[in-house]
């Protein structure tokens, strides 16, 4: 038997109930009658007995839809330049020819600054080159899908510089953004750490991006509006964007160092003379050939192109999610499933105490990692730095005074032969739960050319000797300013 119901004019819902099953409407067409209808219920109820079960014709919402599929990806590489992805070209183009794996590529700059191999182009029009070369490279061993932020390139050494010229918020709300909307199940990128050879600070600022988005993909607290349903997505001028929290897997860091040794047993490593079975030639080889779309940076010697691209593809583990080893290969414990959110540690304050320790992006590292559970990147390598002969090196030291009490701190330098500071040596006064920050300039000898040198500075304060700090330092030059 249908149920009866009296709508209004203009009415807007069905009203349904869960087990009501059909409803037989009579909408009346001046809101007086509805009143008058009221009084015959009883006569209309024996009236219709006879009418068949008309359905409720309110409009139903379309299923709200899966995640857009044609961008999913199991490797998301997050670099600094358009030619940065080269390092490890070689084991991607085995893994999208041979494994079938979706990889795609966000580049944290276009690569507007630095020079210009194949023409006189600068500024925004190299980076628009430089974009089309990365889009024909990619393209060259099977990647379609990258995007490009707007961070400005940043040659240097100090990677707050560039986290700072980029504007860290918007850039990390762009990465976050395409984590959830690539949903990687791998992310790969550059060590967050200084280190010599390569000491980009772009390329760290790119790892540091990455790790931070590994941690903050998932939280939906994280860019909420992000993860907003939008209120008809058909529509036009919605706000939420629709996205789904996702918490990628695993991990992995990549150098570009002059030195390889910190790599040993601290990640896996895939050679690259395997032969593509489509290209008759090793994937040394289509490295080689991805390369070569990159004129304007095509500054290579046959001699150095074959030595970058033969070399091993190495890695750096940072962490999983989903157990393995250290050195296991990348795709062990990869399943296609989601896994839940997992929150990193965060930031926690160091122990109290009076301590002297390396300033800048060295202090900066050292609670990053703890706060990003990688704290083992400490342990790959003592701090270091490069410095060309006859150029200066800018050295920042804190002084932390965790303790109820202002402190006198001395602090002495000691330098190798023929090295000079600027500021000398001095007596620094610290308050209470304060810190002190001070900025040397370091100038070396001519004498310590194509060396390493360790440079250490003592501290003391009421008779107490504080723990040094040393500073592990290459002469040499790398093009880039220190």
């Amino acid at each position: 038997m249908p149920k009866i119901v009296l709508r209004e004019p203009n009415a807007s819902s069905c009203d349904l109930e869960e087990d009501s099953g059909r409803y037989a409407y009579i909408v009346v067409a001046r809101k007086e009658d509805f009143h008058v209808m009221r009084k015959q219920t009883r006569l209309l109820f024996v009236a219709l007995l006879s009418i068949s079960q008309v359905p409720c014709l309110a409009q139903q919402a379309p299923p709200y839809p899966e995640p857009d599929s044609r961008y999913k990806v199991d490797i998301l590489e997050v670099v600094g330049h358009p030619d940065d992805e080269i390092m490890f070209t070689a084991y991607v183009a085995k893994l999208i020819e041979q494994q079938h794996k979706r990889v795609a590529v966000v580049y944290t700059t276009r690569g507007n600054s630095g020079g210009n191999a194949a023409g006189p182009e600068q500024s925004n029009a190299l980076a628009d080159i430089r974009e089309m070369e990365a889009r024909h490279s990619l393209g060259s061993y099977g990647i379609t899908n990258a995007w490009f932020l707007n961070g400005s390139d940043t040659p240097g050494g100090d990677v707050l510089k560039s986290l700072e010229r980029w504007g860290h918020g918007k850039a990390l709300d762009e990465v976050v953004r395409l984590v959830r909307i690539t949903r990687p199940e791998i992310i790969v990128t550059w060590l967050p750490n200084y280190v010599v050879g390569e000491n980009h600070d772009d390329h760290q600022a790119a790892g540091v991006l990455a790790t931070e988005a590994f941690d903050l993909a998932g939280n939906p607290l994280a860019f909420p509006e992000q993860v907003e349903a939008p209120r008809n997505r058909l529509s036009i001028s919605n706000y939420g964007e629709g996205l789904r929290p996702w918490q990628p897997k695993k991990i992995y860091y990549v150098s570009d160092t002059t030195h390889f040794d910190f790599f040993k047993g601290n990640g896996p490593e895939y050679p690259t003379n395997d032969v593509s079975p489509s290209r008759k030639v090793p994937y040394s080889r289509v490295a080689a050939d991805a390369w070569s779309h990159y004129k304007t940076q095509n500054d290579f010697t046959d001699a150095q192109l074959k030595e970058f691209t033969e070399m091993p593809v190495r890695f750096i583990f940072g962490k999983s999610l989903v157990g393995g080893t250290v050195t296991s290969d990348v795709f062990e414990g990869i399943t296609p499933a989601p896994i839940a959110y997992i929150r990193a540690r965060g930031y926690e304050p160091l122990p109290a105490g009076l301590t002297v320790e390396l300033g800048g992006p060295w202090s900066f590292y050292s609670e990053f990692w703890r706060a990003h559970n990688v704290e083992q990147l400490a342990k790959l390598y003592a701090p270091e730095a490069q410095v060309a002969p006859g150029d200066t090196l800018w050295v920042p030291l804190l002084i932390r005074n965790d303790t109820a009490s202002t402190k006198e701190v001395t602090l002495h330098a000691n330098l190798p032969q023929g090295w000079s500071q600027n500021p000398e040596s001095g007596v620094y006064t610290v308050a209470a739960h304060e810190w002190y920050a001070i900025q040397l300039t370091v100038t070396p000898s001519a004498a310590h050319r194509d060396t390493w040198q360790n440079l250490t500075w003592d501290g003391q304060s009421g008779g107490q000797k504080l723990a040094p700090v040393t500073l592990r330092v290459r002469v040499a030059g790398n093009g880039l300013p220190q």
